[in-house]
């Protein structure tokens, strides 16, 4: 008896509305007050994931202005071994924004690469390229070696042992009356060819740059 009647139960047209609705509503107060919450569900979410987000990719649309730091006299950086120097990368940040560079002066029988006006004097950054950690260099065996996963790089910044993907970074060096100036940071290959900075971990040779782009904001300096 009750299937009987559930099946006589006759079903509701558009003409009839629905149901728990007035007549002439086409939207149910549940439905509103739902809808409603959805809504201000979604602005909330925004106000807080939108200044995230902004947060995390303004550095990546931040463009970097170029800055040369005197760093000492031409005279003073010899061929055969390194001299650090502490040169500010980011102003304004205090010690964070400072970093060590590892310096000599250009010696033609190691240094085959092409020679410009900016590379009369090397200056090798002290991350690693495999994490980012502090390297140092070991005078006694002309290496530099990273502590934390044993990665090991040659006289010229060359990767000879452990998981580095890529030589050392360089920065741009000139010289403006007799002193030496360092500039931006590139990054470079197997084969020392220049290439805008990328992160550490991101290698370099084959189709490495094109799966790892660099920022469009820091380009190789000078654009060539």
């Amino acid at each position: 008896m009750a299937d009987r009647r559930r099946q006589q139960k006759p079903k509701l047209t558009e003409d009839q509305g629905m149901p728990g609705a007035f007549e002439g509503e086409t939207v149910t107060r549940r439905r509103a007050v739902t809808s409603s919450a959805h809504i201000f569900g979604g602005i909330a979410a925004a106000a807080f994931t939108l200044p995230a987000l902004g947060f995390a990719m303004g550095p990546v649309f931040e463009k970097a202005e170029v800055g040369w730091e005197q760093v000492g006299a031409a005279g003073s950086f010899p061929m055969d071994t390194y001299l650090p120097k502490v040169i500010t990368v980011s102003d304004g940040v205090g010690e964070i924004g400072r970093t060590t560079v590892y310096m000599r002066a250009r010696n033609p029988q190691l240094d085959t690469e092409p020679e410009d006006e900016f590379n009369q004097f090397v200056a090798l950054s002290h991350r690693c390229m495999h994490l980012g950690c502090p390297i140092r260099y070991v005078d006694a065996s002309s290496r530099f070696i990273c502590p934390c996963h044993g990665g090991v790089y040659g006289f010229r910044g060359e990767v000879t042992g452990g998981p580095p993907v890529r030589p050392l970074d360089r920065f741009y060096t000139r010289v403006r009356a007799g002193q030496v100036e360092v500039g931006p940071r590139y990054s470079v290959n197997s084969e020392f060819q220049r290439y805008s900075p990328r992160d550490p971990a991101q290698p370099l040779d084959g189709i490495g740059p094109y799966l790892y782009p660099s920022r469009p904001t820091i380009r190789k300096f000078p654009n060539t």
